[in-house]
């Protein structure tokens, strides 16, 4: 057993470094063998603890942010609770704009906190004056000493996981990583992790993952933004409705398609058969999987790496809520096989 007898100055000495950890049960019908970048061990309980630190480190020495600043972003929740947390330790106020598909259980933490929470309809376009994007754009002009952070336009947020998340996974596989599946919001994650792991092996496979209503893995087959791709979805933190320019496409050599339902499914799955309390954005990365499996895609030696971005605490009004998955239907007569696998697996 390990123990950590080490002091830390603060919390954020804690951020990175996440474990890998091998899935055991739930893929155990497909060839290869799967392991999962747990990133909810982080001190923020999700990979946002890395972009969130990196930029604002970063903006600090360029003298952009000075004590006393403000710091706003737009957020799903775990970018905001990220930046909070730096924050707090750095001594910056910080104003988040959020889009009302976040869970109750992700505004109060933003609030608990301490930053001030603007909520923010989802389902409007991104250059609506509703929208999160537009609302912290206006936010940073309206407060002196504000800096917006923009994920989705920050060439940084790829920069934060080209210099952590790729390294930390070539050296935890020793370098045997065959393929890499992620899911893509902002595409930071995936862009910065393969940019760094196709340098050391051109021949790993990245598979993006994208959400039924999203327009990128449509963007990603033919460089065509197609506004009749987009519909409302239930996942946070996953696919979009503009294209980030910090998703590096050419990098990611598929996306895969997964539904709400299914993603919703699989992430309570994942508590059941491996014991790892993950979020949505985790069962949406699993069910990628699940279907590439079904598909053939993995052999025997393959070496399959699943970035887990955050917590299952932060769903605990949605996904983990029997209420709240009866009120979307998924518990209806078609998926009833899928409510009991998870009762009753084994």
């Amino acid at each position: 057993m390990k123990h950590r007898n080490q002091v830390f100055d603060n919390v954020l000495d804690l951020v990175g470094n996440t474990p890998l950890i091998k899935l055991n049960k739930i893929a155990s019908k497909f060839k290869g063998n799967f392991y999962a970048k747990v990133e909810s061990f982080n001190p923020g309980h999700s990979s946002k603890d890395r972009i969130a630190l990196y930029i604002i480190e970063q903006a600090e020495k360029k003298g952009i942010l000075t004590p006393g600043d403000t710091i706003i972003e737009t957020t799903s929740g775990n970018t905001g609770f990220s930046i909070a947390m730096v924050s707090i330790i750095k001594g910056y106020d910080c104003v988040l704009a959020v889009s009302s598909k976040s869970s109750a259980d992700k505004i109060d933490m933003l609030k608990t906190m301490g930053a001030k929470v603007y909520v923010c309809p989802a389902h409007v376009s991104a250059d609506d004056p509703r929208s999160y994007y537009q609302v912290a754009k206006r936010l940073h002009e309206e407060i002196k000493g504000s800096v917006y952070i923009n994920q989705y336009f920050n060439e940084l947020n790829i920069d934060a996981h080209y210099k952590s998340t790729g390294p930390e996974i070539w050296k935890q596989t020793e370098g045997k990583i065959t393929h890499l599946v992620a899911c893509s919001g902002t595409g930071g994650t995936i862009s910065g992790t393969a940019r760094y792991l196709k340098e050391q092996n051109p021949k790993i496979k990245v598979i993006g993952v994208d959400a039924f209503g999203s327009v990128i893995k449509k963007y990603h087959e033919t460089r065509e933004f197609d506004e009749k791709e987009i519909y409302p979805y239930r996942i946070e933190g996953l696919g979009k409705n503009l294209i980030p320019s910090a998703t590096d496409f050419d990098v990611v050599d598929e996306f895969v398609k997964v539904t709400d339902e299914e993603s919703a499914h699989t992430a309570r799955l994942i508590a059941k058969s491996e014991g790892l309390f993950v979020g949505y954005t985790s069962g949406a990365a699993m069910q990628a999987i699940m279907q590439l499996g079904e598909g053939g895609e993995f052999k025997e030696g393959d070496n399959i790496v699943i970035i887990f971005p955050d917590h299952g605490s932060r769903y605990m009004s949605k996904v983990y809520s029997d209420k709240w998955m009866t009120e979307q239907g998924f518990f209806d007569s078609k998926n009833e096989a899928a409510a009991q696998r998870i009762q009753y697996i084994k």
